[in-house]
């Protein structure tokens, strides 16, 4: 059965507030784990709930974002929709981790600075 998972994107990262989100990836995944189909949306307004009413209309699986509020995140779970919140870090690598399934709600993904030869 093909999934569909939708990260909410702001530059090169998960978005950072969900209820602030401008941008999303919507990406289909086949029944292997495979990308089908990836597309960019962006949105035409700020609203969370406009945003949740099109996960809901996109048949949307997986939601992968950053804070989002009790109310939308237990909202979207009442409609049967995975969330993976508190996600910090390049979407790209959020999505790599989903795909093999590795990816947890509270990820942090962003790579420590490399120590300085000062440091040590």
């Amino acid at each position: 059965m093909e999934e569909k998972v939708l990260i909410t994107i702001w530059r090169n990262d998960v978005a950072p507030r969900f209820d602030q989100t401008t941008e999303v990836l919507i990406v289909s995944v086949d029944h292997e784990g495979r990308v089908d189909h990836r597309k960019t949306v962006v949105l035409p307004t700020v609203s969370a709930e406009d945003l949740c009413h099109m996960i809901i209309s996109e048949g949307i699986n997986w939601v992968i974002c950053g804070g989002v509020e009790d109310e939308f995140y237990q909202y979207l779970t009442w409609k049967k929709v995975k969330v993976i919140d508190s996600v910090i870090g390049p979407y790209e690598e959020a999505l790599e981790l989903i795909l093999v399934e590795r990816l947890e709600s509270g990820a942090n993904l962003l790579k420590p600075p490399p120590e300085s030869e000062d440091a040590r």
